[in-house]
């Protein structure tokens, strides 16, 4: 059984793989962290496909959040100052939109700085493609 939660990231993206280890160098949140391309998912909870679409942060008794919340938990992990901003992240209405600037930056990461092509979600999983 896990003893620490595991923060889970795109490594394939630079934007994701920059901002990971940002927060490594400046916040220092207490988890593993690892690419999903080198996590075993199956063991973790979760699918290739959830791993693609968002940051997760998963709990040693299993629970899964993706997104702003797994962001929010990065940084209640931290402690101090950072702890407060992840707490006001869990709050409404700040979590809501928190997840909504989450989805922009998301959907639009390989447009950002360090963003290459290799960034963008899947065709099937980006802004307006059908049967996503």
């Amino acid at each position: 059984m896990r003893t620490r939660p595991v923060l889970v990231y795109d490594g394939d993206c630079g934007f994701c793989t920059t901002s990971v280890n940002l927060a490594e160098k400046h916040v220092h949140p207490r988890c593993s962290v690892t690419a999903w391309q080198f996590a075993e998912l199956d063991a973790l909870g979760v699918t290739q496909e959830r791993a693609e679409y968002e940051l997760l942060w998963i709990t040693p008794t299993g629970t899964v959040y993706g997104g702003a919340q797994a962001v929010a938990k990065l940084l209640l992990s931290a402690g101090g100052g950072w702890a407060v901003l992840g707490a006001v992240l869990r709050l409404p209405p700040v979590r809501w939109i928190a997840h909504g600037v989450y989805r922009l930056v998301a959907d639009n990461r390989q447009k950002m700085p360090g963003g290459t092509a290799a960034c963008a979600l899947p065709a099937a999983r980006r802004p307006g493609a059908t049967g996503s």
